[in-house]
């Protein structure tokens, strides 16, 4: 199998416009591949989306890799100089929705698996497995994290997992990520009373209370950041009071805030921390909190320190072992074996023209076929 299908099967999948949560044939295009090569696969349909649970092997340890094949959208398609579903190649990079983010990664493993599996010397000492959502770039909540318990109730035990998230921030083998920061969505409202500008003593006036909080919430620092983490951030994302009037003092004021936490906190004990800031103002106040993920890391292991060597091994750079970024399926992933996330570069993720280097897919999945060889030996 040459190493120029990785670059084949990557322009295939990003040809197919598999905005969330359509599928638009991506997940038939990467059974097909896994099924010529022996691989044993079984769909999965949450409310409206798909996904793929495909298999190798039938003993341990069993080496999984996720992704998904859905992608954001493309925005105003004429600002693209290539069309973003063509997978057209120029100048030595392939163009298209997804091809950083993540559907090259997944061509690159799948052709890493199948050239492993296929070599006449080769002994297969454990599993080769892909968990594939629809449902990665949307909402989260019928994809990955249904379908873990899903196989798990089938008996499928997973032992290490590589998420193939765009990892390196400009040069591949540089960067991989061990372990997320938290991350949770506020929205605070302050109530007041309505009145005419004029005479601000006969009305209540939440603005300036909100803006005494907003500024109690922020400071001081949340926290220094930990051995592995950096500092948590909170960030303000609007301030709104729905007002088309200059003359007229709002009856409410809403503020809406992301914070990302390191593993200093958990969801409970940030909120806690954030309550008593807003209880210090001596105002009353309401808070909606949604958290959608915890931080996490995955302690130094095998995994770890398998990708770190491959990865070197072929680029001839140390990865730095990072945390950095925003959330991924590893969140969920985390809760049933080690996972790290390794994959292409990341500086042309979701932007108009996203494109990668036809070279870095085929560099990529040879590392992933060292990393199965030597997590495996």
């Amino acid at each position: 199998m040459s190493c120029h299908d990785a670059v084949k099967l990557s322009q295939r999948l990003v040809s197919c416009p598999s905005v969330t949560p359509q599928d638009a044939g991506a997940l038939d295009v990467l059974q097909d591949f896994l099924k010529a090569a022996g691989f044993i696969c079984q769909r999965k349909v949450f409310h409206d989306v798909d996904n793929l649970y495909a298999k190798i092997g039938t003993s341990a340890p069993n080496l999984c890799f996720a992704g998904h094949t859905d992608v954001v959208p493309p925005g105003d398609e004429t600002l693209w100089s290539h069309p973003p579903f063509a997978a057209e190649i120029a100048h030595g990079r392939l163009f298209g929705r997804g091809t950083t983010d993540m559907k090259c990664a997944i061509a690159a493993f799948a052709v890493a698996a199948a050239r492993f599996v296929k070599r006449p010397e080769n002994t297969l000492n454990g599993s080769i497995s892909l968990l594939i959502t629809g449902d990665e770039e949307g909402p989260s909540i019928n994809g990955t994290v249904k379908l873990l318990p899903w196989i798990s109730d089938m008996g499928e035990t997973l032992d290490g997992c590589i998420v193939g998230e765009p990892t390196n921030p400009e040069t591949l083998g540089t960067m991989m990520k061990i372990g997320r920061r938290g991350s949770m969505n506020m929205v605070l409202t302050v109530t007041g009373t309505q009145g005419h500008s004029a005479y601000p003593d006969l009305a209540s006036n939440p603005v300036p209370r909100m803006l005494k909080m907003l500024t109690m919430m922020s400071e001081p620092p949340l926290d220094q950041g930990s051995d592995h983490f950096q500092p948590s951030t909170l960030t303000i994302t609007t301030v709104d009071v729905g007002n088309v009037a200059s003359n007229v003092i709002p009856s409410e004021i809403t503020a809406a805030f992301n914070i990302r936490f390191n593993d200093l906190h958990s969801a409970a004990s940030m909120e806690q921390l954030i309550r008593q800031r807003l209880d210090d103002s001596g105002y009353d106040y309401k808070l909606d909190v949604n958290v959608s993920g915890t931080s996490f890391i995955s302690k130094p292991g095998k995994l770890t320190e398998v990708v770190a060597q491959c990865v070197e091994k072929i680029t001839g750079h140390i990865p730095e072992a990072s945390t950095t970024g925003g959330t991924s399926d590893a969140r969920f992933i985390k809760d049933y074996c080690p996972v790290v996330e390794f994959g292409l570069t990341s500086e042309m993720a979701h932007k108009t023209d996203e494109n990668v280097a036809v070279d870095d897919i085929i560099v990529l999945s040879d590392i992933y076929e060292a990393i199965i060889e030597q997590y495996l030996s």
